[in-house]
């Protein structure tokens, strides 16, 4: 069968995998355990065999899903989490131990900066870099370096990673090289083309993109070699080499650490996949719009947005992203004089609110709100000014989106 394209791909995913009754969707399977007619079986299941034993470890539900994103990705394999969070974490906890260092971007999302606290605390070497210059990510090296961190679009600066030179880079030195892809999404961005060995999405985002399921996922690309990664636990260094690492996760991150993602959430952000493109395509084109629209309004000082020719990363932006688009999120500042809350009370349209991939256009104060805890000196290293908003572009009609603005820094 010729190969589809990304749409085609998932709307039909579950069904071309034999799904119960002639189903069209995965069903909800609700089930905390599984029964077997034969102890072996179940003793197989436990003991690495396909299957499914204690829902901490997966459903069928969430094994659907985790082909979708499989899919995706054009990875090898998938394991779902409850939140993007989780599966960051577990990313972290089970791959990385005391005396091992870790590289990351400077330009990360405020709860994964908090993350990352909690790692040094446990004896992890934490470097943040700029990552949007490779050659500051090679400088950080050093023997005990197992890892380097990326978000393919900074969230909230909008800065590209240069994620290609990074890969490379991370091949040469047999690093982990981990991409965190939720702002581009597999449409715009897979991670395998960067060079990256995991990539994490956010699926609470634009995967599932309507704001009423939290998940998140890791996905093997296939392209680093396990078997000579010192922290893979003896159990899991059985079979292929290859699914090592994400078995690891797997493992640690379900069934140790808990972080299973429901039968009804993986439902919910299965079904929300199969328009990611409609959605991301009317996302972005609105984003570009309104951020025209507000580069020349006078009362509006920077918009940053990586389809902006004025964007420092731009031209990368447009090497790295397809489907010449390039996400859907904003950081805007207004010029000083305005006081931004009074300013967001005005919005009609926009809805105040945290949160981002929505399809829903959301606003909010950053320093104010997410990165407040991060403190002052934390939010200068990342750009992030007391004036700056995070605007997460949705799916309205364009003019109402530029109307709204407009109205609300002209009153």
């Amino acid at each position: 069968m010729a190969k589809n394209g990304f749409t085609t791909t998932i709307l039909h995913s579950d069904r071309r995998q034999s799904v119960e009754h002639g189903a069209i969707h995965k069903p909800l399977h609700p089930s905390s355990q599984y029964a077997y007619a034969d102890a072996r079986e179940l003793a197989d299941v436990f003991q690495g065999k396909p299957g499914f034993s204690y829902a901490r470890q997966g459903t069928p539900t969430t094994a659907a899903l985790e082909t979708k994103i499989t899919q995706m990705e054009e990875g090898v394999n998938t394991v779902t989490f409850a939140t993007g969070m989780a599966a960051l974490t577990a990313t972290f906890l089970t791959l990385l131990k005391a005396g091992d260092h870790l590289i990351s971007s400077q330009y990360i999302f405020g709860n994964t900066n908090s993350l990352l606290s909690t790692l040094a605390g446990l004896g992890v070497e934490v470097t943040l870099v700029d990552a949007t210059d490779a050659a500051q990510v090679a400088a950080a090296w050093r023997p005990q370096t197992r890892m380097v961190f990326v978000e393919s679009i900074a969230n909230p600066g909008t800065q590209v990673a240069d994620m290609k030179a990074i890969g490379q880079w991370c091949s040469e030195k047999g690093l982990v090289y981990v991409v965190d892809n939720t702002l581009t999404t597999p449409w715009l961005c897979r991670g395998r083309d960067m060079g990256a060995s995991l990539v994490v999405n956010s699926l609470s985002k634009y995967i599932g993109g309507h704001g009423h399921a939290l998940g998140g996922a890791v996905t093997d690309t296939g392209l680093y070699d396990w078997s000579g990664y010192p922290n893979i636990a003896e159990p899991y260094r059985k079979g292929k080499p290859g699914g090592w690492g994400l078995t690891q996760i797997r493992k640690k991150g379900l069934r140790d650490m808990g972080g299973t993602l429901s039968a009804d959430s993986a439902h919910r952000i299965a079904v929300g996949a199969e328009t990611l493109v409609l959605r991301m395509q009317k996302a972005c084109s609105n984003a570009l719009a309104l951020a025209q629209a507000l580069q020349r309004h006078p009362k509006v000082a920077t918009v940053n947005y990586p389809g902006l020719a004025s964007h420092p990363q731009h031209q990368r932006a447009r090497g790295l992203f397809s489907n010449d688009a390039f996400g859907a999120l904003l950081a805007i500042e207004l010029v000083p004089g305005i006081d931004v809350f009074d300013f967001l009370n005005r919005l009609r349209v926009f809805v105040l609110a945290t949160h981002l991939g929505d399809t829903r256009t959301l606003v909010l104060p950053v320093a104010h709100t997410i990165y407040y805890e991060m403190g002052p000196e934390r939010r200068a290293l990342m750009g992030i000014a007391d004036s700056l908003l995070r605007v997460s572009v949705g799916i309205e009609d364009e003019q109402d989106l530029i109307d709204d603005f407009t109205q609300a820094l002209d009153a």
